[in-house]
């Protein structure tokens, strides 16, 4: 697993289909759908850890490109 595309394959073999329609939110709702897979023990602790740490450094890109679009203003 190595892109948002591998968590959301991942989440879909459960039948988990995330779609807000703003991307930080999907991600945070991705984030909570893993947690209650790994919770009900759906999720190896390798896995969760993968997953949450791909979606961590997503919202973090997405933190960082925003701030910089609000600079160039």
């Amino acid at each position: 697993m190595k892109t948002v595309y591998d968590v959301m394959q991942l989440l879909k073999t459960y039948g988990i289909f995330v779609y807000i329609g703003d991307r930080k939110l999907d991600l945070s709702m991705m984030q909570e759908e893993l947690r209650e897979l790994y919770d009900n023990k759906l999720l190896s602790l390798q896995e969760y850890g993968q997953a949450t740490m791909i979606l961590k450094k997503e919202m973090r890109a997405l933190s960082d490109s925003r701030e910089g679009a609000g600079n160039n203003e």
